[in-house]
């Protein structure tokens, strides 16, 4: 994989501190890496960028940011307040092109999810994995409502004819509730693609040597990690249910659909 998409099922669901984690993964395994955010939007000139998070804590990646607004909106929305040009999928899927030539691995992370719109053409994310024939690694929330939003991600990748590398749950809390145990084993199965890894909640916000040492734990081989999917899911295994006084389907047992 030259090149890895890497979106999320939407905003605030632990895409970059993913991309980070891969990022550190792939050079621990000692390939180079550059990390491309196209357009960085709600950050002040001052304030550090995603791409710039991705090397604090990974360590010695190149990071590459095309284009930066102000405002914390979609990145066509944004420009277009801001009076400034959009990057388009083009500019992003070149920029990524050229990286791809020095580098081992090129990490390309989205805004928010993988439709929202860079120009006012409508280029999105998917189009950009679409001009570099790369795969797509989804991003997901751990709780309830996930399967839907990964579900509709994997189905409109799979509409476009577009790779689905696999999901990694981008925050795995610490007291994890039944609907997070139960989705270990669904959202492969709605995503159609192998769950490839799970990030602690809080993992942005250790020490950035800490962070490399740990992050090839929370992912799988394909990542360049050693996190195994079954291991994890025996270990978050949900109790069994309690069965319903009287049975299923007879009086008093509740049966529903």
């Amino acid at each position: 994989m030259p090149v890895l998409i890497i979106t999320g099922t939407g905003t605030e669901v632990g895409k970059t501190v993913t991309t980070a984690a891969v990022a550190a993964a792939a050079l621990a395994a000692g390939r180079s890496v550059a990390v491309l955010k196209g357009a960085q939007t709600g950050v002040r000139p001052e304030e550090r960028g995603d791409a710039e998070e991705v090397a604090r804590l990974a360590g010695a990646v190149t990071a590459v940011e095309l284009a930066r607004y102000p405002e914390p909106l979609a990145p066509a929305t944004a420009a277009r307040r801001a009076g400034m040009r959009p990057v388009g999928p083009r500019d992003v899927a070149e920029a990524a092109a050229k990286l791809a030539t020095e580098h081992d691995l090129v990490l390309v992370e989205g805004a928010g999810g993988l439709l929202v719109r860079f120009d006012p053409d409508g280029g999105t994310l998917a189009d950009v994995a679409a001009l570099l024939g790369a795969p797509v690694l989804v991003v997901a929330t751990a709780g309830l409502g996930t399967l839907n939003t990964t579900e509709l991600t994997a189905r409109e990748l799979a509409r476009r004819g577009l790779e689905l590398a696999g999901v990694v749950i981008g925050s795995w809390p610490v007291d994890a509730d039944l609907a997070c145990r139960t989705n270990l084993a669904d959202l492969p199965e709605v995503a159609g693609a192998p769950l490839l890894g799970a990030l602690p909640a809080g993992a942005a916000a250790l020490d950035p040597g800490a962070f490399r040492a740990a992050a090839p734990g929370w992912l799988a081989a394909r990542l360049d990690g050693t996190w195994e999917a079954e291991t994890f899911r025996a270990r978050e295994a949900p109790p069994k249910p309690v069965p319903l006084a009287g049975g299923a389907g007879e009086p008093g047992g509740g049966q529903s659909r």
